[in-house]
């Protein structure tokens, strides 16, 4: 077994989903927060990326196919719409369990919305919206296996060419390095809760 494929795999991996959680997270972060102030809007958007995940992965990439062909752009573009729901969730439900008394205190203290948003409901939000996170990156690392059918590589690579060519081995080389990527990133997320000192926030989910 060739060990600098797979570490070469790895890394491919690890690119799909920093890029689609980093941008996903962004992306929902942001726009929950502006939902946050249009109650009104929230149901509709939630409901449109709640339909985008109801899509098969495979299907969804085959959508793209035809318009952003294969490789990294495409499969980016689907585990990013893939990623915004639980953590636009996450920050819309977290942002509106802030206490209003406190944004009240805060507005009474002569704080504009901006402040009120910076200094009172994101740092106390921040456990839920840092759950959404992780549950997210957890659904991509599986996902982005599934990025190997259209040429993005990956360790899904490894996976299908150990179904292919029935070798088990190539097919551990695959899946175990996803299991330690989902692992390491568990812990992560663990240690940035427990530095923050965010009581709970590593077992919220």
């Amino acid at each position: 077994m060739n060990a600098g494929l797979i570490f070469s795999a790895f890394l491919r991996h690890l690119e799909l989903c920093a890029l689609s959680v980093g941008l996903g997270t962004v992306t929902a972060v942001s726009l929950g927060i502006y939902l946050y102030y249009r109650p009104r809007a929230a149901a509709f958007w939630l409901g449109v990326t709640g339909a985008l995940q109801t899509i098969p992965s495979l299907a969804l990439y085959g959508l793209f196919l035809p318009i952003l062909g294969i490789g990294l752009f495409p499969a980016v573009t689907a585990l990013f719409l893939y990623s915004l729901t639980p953590i636009l969730r996450a920050t819309l439900v977290s942002l509106k369990e802030v206490d209003p008394a406190l944004t009240e205190a805060a507005r009474g203290m002569g704080m504009d919305r901006w402040q009120i948003l910076r200094r009172v409901l994101l740092p106390l939000a921040l456990p839920g919206i840092l759950s959404g996170i992780r549950m997210s990156t957890m659904y991509i690392i599986s996902w982005a296996t599934l990025a190997a059918f259209i040429g993005a590589g990956g360790l899904g690579d490894l996976v299908l060419g150990g179904i292919y060519n029935y070798d088990i081995r190539l097919i551990l080389a695959g899946s175990l390095p996803a299991v330690l990527l989902a692992f390491l990133c568990g812990l992560a997320f663990d240690r940035l809760a427990r530095r923050l000192s965010i009581p709970g926030a590593a077992n919220h989910e």
